[in-house]
């Protein structure tokens, strides 16, 4: 079957053979040159980058003025730097745009988390706030302690006036219950 869409070269709906090419592929990670782009804009963002900048453009301008002995290669409208640093912005561009998409969105994960968070958060103190409403409402229909005293004071005192009085019929009569 392979040798018959190699004899077909007219269907180009029908992948052909791979070809081998003599320069290797370089494959490299998303994440790795994403970690790069990252680096390299964290870098250039430094007090230390605009340093080794302005250094190196001392030294280059400085080397291409005085010209030691006699070597210039770049005379004084410097070309040959301005190419250096259009190259070095045309490359700094998009990495540092890309390490500003992936802090974007390390930062929109970030932020749908804490929403997530919050929403769970506002849940759990709502489910609190009935559940210590309901706590409220039952306590509300216990019998509090000072009631009980009382109550049971009084019992105490119809049994201590029946065993002091044996006589007495008062103690036949029926228990109140609480209301």
């Amino acid at each position: 079957m392979a040798r018959a869409r190699e004899r077909e070269p007219e269907r180009l709906n029908i992948p052909g053979a791979r070809q081998r090419s003599l320069v290797p592929r370089l494959r490299l990670s998303p994440e790795a040159f994403g970690d790069f782009a990252e680096a390299f804009a964290r870098f250039m963002g430094t007090a230390r980058f605009i340093l080794y900048m302005t250094m190196f453009v001392i030294v280059w301008v400085v080397l291409n003025l005085v010209g030691l002995y006699g070597f210039r290669w770049d005379p004084y409208p410097f070309i040959l730097l301005n190419l250096f640093f259009s190259t070095q912005a045309s490359y700094a561009a998009p990495l540092i745009l890309l390490a500003q998409n992936r802090q974007e969105a390390r930062d929109r994960v970030a932020l749908n988390q804490d929403r997530q968070q919050a929403a769970q958060s506002r849940a759990d103190m709502d489910f609190l706030a009935r559940e210590i409403a309901s706590l409220r409402m039952s306590v509300g229909d216990l019998a509090t302690r000072d009631y009980l005293r009382t109550e049971l004071r009084n019992e105490l005192r119809a049994i201590l006036a029946d065993l002091d009085d044996p006589h007495d019929r008062s103690h036949d009569r029926p228990v109140r219950k609480a209301d």
